[in-house]
């Protein structure tokens, strides 16, 4: 994904918030995000250009072309804080907005999607990866799972309920 894209990156995550999990799964709504001006657009995608801290990666289906999944990753250093307070203990990545369309579930673009996160983090000397999943996201949880991710023990209680964290260290 590169700065350019910005209207495939609003386009994609407009999709991924009329996903009937949105309520839990991100901490904004359709609403909020289709009000956005096209300046927020631009910087949330210059942001996301695959840099050494922050880089957002995206599927796209074979056939057409288009966008159909993505998934962020935010590098994490140890000693600064977690977003929910708690400080960071170890170097690591931060796995945040993941989704994949309906009608690409269970073909690959998930795991794709994470194999590209671990790549960039590996590439940037990090090795661990965590990520939220709300309490109640049952499938999100199962599918992690299947991933090789496993529940650290560590959660908070966010706006929208229990938010457990899981992890993967690749190595």
């Amino acid at each position: 994904m590169t700065r350019d894209e910005w209207r495939e990156v609003k386009a994609l995550r407009l999709d991924a918030l009329k996903d009937d999990a949105a309520p839990i799964a991100f901490l904004e709504t359709y609403d909020g995000a289709a009000a956005e001006a096209d300046d927020f657009w631009q910087g949330r995608a210059a942001r996301s250009s695959q840099g050494p801290t922050v880089a957002q990666f995206v599927a796209s289906d074979p056939s057409t072309g288009r966008w159909i999944g993505t998934a962020t990753g935010l590098r994490e250093e140890p000693g600064a804080d977690y977003f929910e307070g708690q400080p960071i203990e170890q170097l690591q990545a931060h796995v945040v907005g993941v989704w994949v369309h309906p009608d690409h579930r269970g073909a690959g673009a998930f795991e794709s999607l994470l194999a590209a996160i671990q790549a960039w983090a590996s590439a940037n000397g990090v090795e661990r990866l965590r990520l939220y999943v709300h309490a109640d996201n049952h499938r999100a949880r199962a599918t992690y799972r299947r991933c090789g991710f496993t529940e650290s023990g560590r959660s908070f209680t966010g706006k929208i309920g229990q938010e457990i964290e899981m992890a993967r260290v690749h190595g």
